[in-house]
């Protein structure tokens, strides 16, 4: 019974933080103030990305403090690895930042 309650507590958790991340993201792309950035290297790039994205591989996203600080940062990688890398890099840096995780799951128009 115990075990049952702490999954029940689990899905309830998990499932709140993803309904928070989408509502988040959609007031994100409803403000149209943001910049997509592929964290991927500029092969994987060149086989398909989000519409309008930057290529910065996620080891170079320190090299780029110019970005515009007054836009929210849209980040995403193959897997969410690396792009979890570059959120935390951003992050430090003063941007504000939304790690939209791995490619295949992003509903984002992509070419």
């Amino acid at each position: 019974m115990k075990k049952i309650v702490l999954v029940f507590i689990f899905i309830l958790l998990f499932s709140g933080c993803s309904n928070q991340g989408s509502s988040r993201l959609d007031k994100i792309l409803d403000e149209d103030n943001y910049i997509v950035i592929d964290v991927r290297t500029e092969e994987e790039y060149n086989t398909g990305h989000v519409v309008g994205a930057l290529n910065i591989p996620y080891d170079e996203i320190d090299e780029h403090v110019d970005l515009d600080k007054n836009k929210t940062i849209l980040v995403y990688c193959k897997s969410g690895n690396r792009s979890g890398t570059a959120y935390t890099i951003l992050k430090d840096l003063g941007y504000k930042v939304f790690d939209l995780g791995a490619y295949q799951d992003i509903s984002l128009e992509k070419e």
